[in-house]
Formats: structure tokens, C-alpha cells, sequence
């Protein structure tokens, strides 16, 4: 048994930890917020594992000019921010290139195809089943414009072994009566999930972690030192030293990754989300919008609207037309428009991206005792059980299960010639 540092308690970390600790290990988290209070308490709520596309390809670049331009687009790129996001911004052009991006969606589908059935390894352990729902997934088109993108989508899927019904405006109001009448088409996913609640469900995950003896310290790790076969944690509240840690810490992962030689190009996705608490009978399973490219779901504690990409970075206050546009969203798909200014919350989180749109799962090339796990986009929920058995697999010198090579933490070849301190650490 050997003592584990896990940084970072969102949805990744947190399964990382149980993982680590179903192996024998004793495991101990570090995050300067509760269990699920950063990125992971505001997501979409779903297993997207149909997203098997790179978001950057030939695609989306010809899209961008039209999302950026639309005051109620999905992509936003703060002036202000440029200048800083420039480097970002040309190695996702260079991602972009057709054989990355189809080596990409190889990856991401092998990753996606394996998610679901880790989710229900993991809560069956802990014995929460009930936390991931059987929903089915549809996605609406509310022009007939969209209908051969939609033909092509639904084929690229099913080659993919996807399971997509294609069904026409009346079969969406027979099938979602919640739904605005003025759609024309949809795909709807028989097999893909949800769970009830992403933050009560990390909670969930915490407090299995605890029962069984593991520690959360309330408190960032600002630098890791490998002190011979182990590892020494700078934190907020002093040092402490473990034989082993895992790197989970979202969108400031990168900063801790510096610390240790390794130049990881990880941008900050803002996501923005409204819940409507009196609306979460108003669908019964995830809906997404083609066009406007937000997800509502239906959970526990209300309708969720999620959308856009906004590459800002950590600093940036929310900016309030965000929640207007989901508003503006929600009213057009929505059969019942009513009432979402009554107790609505507004919230805005950080998902950490890298430019080829595959995490890292991997381990320092030069310190084994530290290990990655993060840079999973807007993939995390969907991602996290899987890339925990597939880290605590690698921990353990076993085969993997998956190709990790394209989740290596070297591919962006960041090398520095000598470490320099990073700053805070924390998810």
C-alpha cells in the first residue's frame, strides 16, 4: 500500500481517488473548494459520448467567423484575452489538420465507448446506482436547412456503432411535449445517460471516499518537489509529503505540470448555465440544439441550460449577456417559456482545454511518482470513471485496457529546460 496525493476534487479527481483506494492505496485529496465546486458543479448533466469530433477541425474553423460574430453565438473570444490566447489559438489551428483530427476522434471514441459502463462499475461500489438515469439523448434541429447535416451526422455515428433513431417534428412533440412546437427534425439516442445531479453525485463519490478512510484537506497545492521515490506537496497550509500524486486539478493543472519541466498548452473554457428550479418537469431526458448549441437537462434540482465556448481564462469576470442569450435559448425551445426569472441560477465554471481535445492520462516522464489526469474539455463527467481505471491501471504497471498514447503528456513536446515554480493548484 502506498500513500496517494490526489489534487483536485471534481468529478475526475474524486473518482481517481476511489479508484486508487479500491486498489489498496491510502489516498488523500487536496482542493482549496468542497468535493464537485468548481467545473464539476455546473455541467450538462449527461454522458455525452456521442461527441466523438475534435472540436478543432476544417468544421468548426469555417463556422467560427458566423458563432463569434452572432451576439447569441456559442463561441466567445474576449478581445482583451487575445493577445494571450494567440499561441492557443495556433496550435488549435494546427490540431485542425484532417489526420490529427481523425486520430483524435479515434481517441475520444475509444475513451467514450468505454465510459458508461465505468460509471456503472463505479457507483455500483459505492452503491449508487441510482445516480446515473437511463435518459436517451436528442438532439433537435428547429430548420429543415439542417437536415442533411443531420443525415450525415446520424451516418457518421452509426459507422461509429452508435445507436441514432431519426425522427421527424411529430414524433419530437410525441416523444418531449415539453418542447417548443416550431422544430423539424431530430436524433434521438436510445442508449445514452444522465445522472441526477452532478454536484450532489460528487458529493456522493466524497463521502464514499471518506467512509472507507480517505482524507479531503481543504487547501491548494501551489508546487510539487520529488523528493527520491516520492513526492513533496507545497501547500496552502504547509508541506506534506506522499510516495505517489495524481495531478486533477482542471483548468490550474497545467500551472503545477510547469513546476515540473513540462509546458502543457491548456486554455481555460468558460461554461455558463442556468437552472430553473420550478422547470425541471419541463423535459424528460437531455435535449440538445443544433443550432444553438445548448443542452438542457432536466435533474433533481431543476432544468439546466448549458452552452457556449468562451476561451477567457481564469481572471475575467462572467460576462451577463451569457445568461440572457440562455434565456433566449431555453424560451425558443421550450413549449412553456414562463417563468425563468423566478430563483434561477446563474453560474459560470472553468473547463480546462487543450488544443486536440483529448485529456492527459499519463505519467512525468522523468518523476513516476507523478501522475495526470486532466484537460478533459466539456468531456469531463462523461470521461472521469474511465480515466480513473485507466490512470489507477497505470499506476499499477498493468496493460492498458486503451491506446494511452494519444493521452501522453509529452505530445505538445513542452519540455523546459529546468523547472520553474508554479503558481496555485487547485480544481
Amino acid at each position: 500500500m502506498s500513500r496517494i496525493a490526489v489534487i483536485g476534487a471534481g468529478v475526475v479527481g474524486m473518482t481517481a481517488a476511489l479508484a486508487l483506494q479500491r486498489r489498496g492505496h491510502a489516498v488523500s485529496v487536496f482542493d482549496p473548494k468542497g468535493p464537485g465546486e468548481g467545473a464539476s458543479y455546473g455541467n450538462a448533466g449527461f454522458l455525452a459520448t456521442e461527441l466523438i469530433d475534435p472540436l478543432a477541425s476544417p468544421v468548426s474553423l469555417r463556422q467560427a467567423p458566423r458563432l463569434w460574430f452572432d451576439p447569441h453565438g456559442a463561441l466567445a473570444l474576449p478581445a482583451r484575452y487575445l493577445p494571450r490566447l494567440a499561441p492557443w489559438l495556433a496550435r488549435f489551428l494546427a490540431a485542425a489538420r484532417p489526420g490529427q483530427v481523425e486520430s483524435g476522434r479515434r481517441a475520444l471514441a475509444s475513451l467514450n465507448g468505454a465510459a458508461v459502463d465505468a460509471w456503472r462499475r463505479c457507483l455500483a461500489d459505492i452503491g449508487a446506482e441510482h445516480e446515473l438515469v437511463a435518459s436517451g439523448y436528442l438532439q433537435v434541429w428547429a430548420s429543415a436547412r439542417g437536415r442533411a447535416d443531420a443525415r450525415a451526422r446520424m451516418d457518421a455515428l452509426r459507422r461509429w456503432g452508435h445507436e441514432v433513431e431519426w425522427l421527424e417534428a411529430a414524433e419530437l412533440r410525441a416523444l418531449e411535449p415539453g418542447l417548443s412546437g416550431m422544430l423539424s427534425h431530430g436524433l434521438y439516442f436510445p442508449g445514452a445517460h444522465q445522472v441526477r445531479d452532478p454536484y450532489a453525485l460528487v458529493r456522493r463519490l466524497a463521502e464514499a471516499f471518506e467512509a472507507r478512510g480517505g482524507e479531503l484537506h481543504r487547501t491548494g497545492v501551489n508546487r510539487l518537489a520529488p523528493q527520491g521515490d516520492g513526492v513533496r506537496l507545497h501547500t496552502d497550509d504547509g508541506v506534506r509529503d506522499a510516495e505517489r500524486a495524481v495531478v486533477a486539478a482542471g483548468a490550474w493543472s497545467h500551472r503545477l505540470a510547469a513546476g515540473l519541466g513540462l509546458s502543457i498548452p491548456l486554455e481555460t473554457e468558460r461554461g455558463y448555465h442556468l437552472t430553473l428550479p420550478g422547470h425541471g418537469r419541463a423535459l424528460s431526458r437531455p435535449v440538445g440544439s443544433a443550432e444553438r448549441r445548448c443542452v438542457l437537462t432536466p435533474m433533481s434540482c431543476g432544468l439546466r441550460i448549458v452552452g457556449f465556448t468562451e476561451l477567457g481564462g481564469l481572471a475575467l469576470p462572467p460576462r451577463a449577456r451569457r445568461y440572457a442569450s440562455l434565456r433566449r435559448h431555453a424560451a425558443a425551445l421550450l413549449r412553456d417559456p414562463t417563468g425563468f426569472g423566478d430563483g434561477a441560477e446563474e453560474w459560470m465554471g472553468f473547463r480546462p482545454t487543450l488544443p486536440d481535445s483529448l485529456p492527459v492520462i499519463d505519467v512525468h516522464p522523468d518523476h513516476p511518482a507523478v501522475a495526470f489526469a486532466f484537460g478533459h474539455q466539456h468531456l469531463g463527467l462523461t470521461q472521469a470513471a474511465i480515466t480513473a481505471e485507466l490512470l489507477a491501471a497505470r499506476l499499477a504497471g498493468e496493460p492498458p485496457v486503451l491506446d494511452l498514447a494519444p493521452f501522453r503528456v509529452t505530445r505538445f513536446a513542452g519540455r523546459r529546460s529546468a523547472p520553474r515554480e508554479a503558481c496555485r493548484g487547485g480544481a
